[in-house]
């Protein structure tokens, strides 16, 4: 099938196959991880201790891996990261006295290396497969892989939350192994193995980048990503169990509703945000004006909180408006720094700039089980919309980028 195609269309599927298998184990497994160990009576401080290395070494390794896919080909990376993954989920598999929290937060740890190493190559690939000449079509390719990954993410929530119930922690981890290791044959058999290789040899110094426009994105991600952990990972699955008493499914189905959506929206970015040509934006300013309109809405769930009006109504509505618009400023954000980024070694670009999205997301995880636990889902809100209007500011006067792929300003 895929030699009957373009090459670049055939890698960009492979890559894209790939990145979706580990994405489902990747959702998957946060949902188990949260739904059991809050079921075991951990605080929602200590569910998210357990994330702490996950999201630490997803930093480190957006740095090391973005040098390492320059050196080796993003090719190497992409098939480390799934190896790695399925090394994580068998270390959980063991007896569940063994299950400490340094012990989950180790084999946390190698799944974060995992997930960050799999999307830098995937992001990073498909600069490598658009000419520079075809910016719409980066946006395109750019959109619908970020948009399904956050689609297929969301039902990875879900069959992380069904797994659990129908079949338990063990044997759930045992399924998405057993998956995970057959993507990880076909695609080494499939994938082109000089894909993101770089005729020159990096520096290890030449993972920090000296542009000024990936830098001003990279800390723009920092605060969008950290906006939406703040209140998303711990702090609303906690809620709605504890507070509203919903179920384990229920939990996992309304996560998975929500980025399902919020992969649909992603992929449709192109078209929302160039008046339905699909054409790529002509200017960073679009990341000013949609941060503007996202940091009113947890501000708003918020205040409905406080005014007491019905929870269920006010949280879940205000967290699908979010998703919606959280979708569109982060599809803005993957184009733009796949746009920026250099044509020789683009890994060391993006891979700084998702070490930024690392960053955010630790801090934001962190804050959500500090915060939550000890001020509640408001604050948690407020934090939210605070770190969008740094995310906005820092996006300001981002230069714009030409069809042929030249930064201008």
């Amino acid at each position: 099938m895929f030699s009957s195609l373009p090459r670049a269309v055939a890698q960009y599927l492979i890559v894209t196959v790939s990145y979706w298998a580990f994405t489902l184990t990747d959702g998957a497994l946060r949902m188990l991880v949260v739904l059991y160990f809050h079921q075991l009576g951990y605080s929602p401080l200590a569910v998210a201790m357990l994330f702490l290395l996950y999201e630490f070494f997803g930093v480190v390794t957006n740095l090391v891996g973005g040098w390492l896919a320059a050196r080796l080909g993003l090719n190497a990376t992409l098939h480390i990261g799934l190896a790695l993954q399925v090394v994580a989920l068998a270390m959980l598999m063991v007896d569940p006295a063994l299950l400490t929290v340094a012990y989950v937060m180790l084999a946390q740890a190698l799944s974060g290396i995992a997930k960050d190493l799999n999307k830098m190559s995937a992001k990073g690939s498909i600069k490598t497969l658009v000419s520079g000449t075809e910016q719409g079509k980066l946006y395109r390719w750019v959109a619908l892989l970020t948009g399904s990954k956050n689609t297929l993410k969301g039902v990875g929530f879900f069959l992380g939350a069904l797994l659990l119930a129908q079949l338990g922690f063990r044997a759930a981890l045992g399924v998405m192994a057993a998956a995970l290791v057959l993507v990880l044959l076909g695609s080494l058999l499939l994938l082109d193995r000089q894909l993101g290789k770089t005729r020159f040899k990096p520096k290890f110094t030449d993972v920090f980048s000296t542009c000024p426009a990936v830098n001003r994105l990279s800390a723009a991600r920092f605060f969008l990503f950290g906006s939406r952990d703040v209140w998303f990972v711990v702090a609303l699955p906690v809620f709605l169990q504890s507070q509203l008493g919903w179920s384990h499914t229920a939990v996992g189905a309304l996560l998975a509703v929500w980025v399902i959506g919020y992969g649909i929206i992603q992929a449709q970015a192109p078209r929302l945000t160039s008046r339905g040509r699909g054409d790529a934006p002509a200017t960073g300013a679009a990341l000013v004006s949609w941060a503007l309109v996202l940091a009113g809405i947890p501000l708003l769930i918020a205040v409905g909180c406080w005014l007491a009006w019905p929870p269920q109504w006010v949280v879940v509505g205000g967290l699908l408006l979010f998703g919606a618009v959280f979708a569109i400023n982060s599809a803005l954000h993957s184009y733009l720094i796949v746009a920026y980024a250099r044509e020789e070694g683009v890994s060391l670009d993006v891979g700084f700039y998702y070490m930024a999205n690392a960053a955010g997301r630790l801090a934001g995880t962190v804050l959500s089980g500090g915060v939550y636990q000890w001020y509640g889902l408001e604050a948690c809100l407020l934090v939210s919309s605070s770190m969008v209007l740094l995310a906005g500011w820092c996006a300001r006067g981002l230069p714009a980028v030409a069809e042929g792929g030249v930064v201008r300003g």
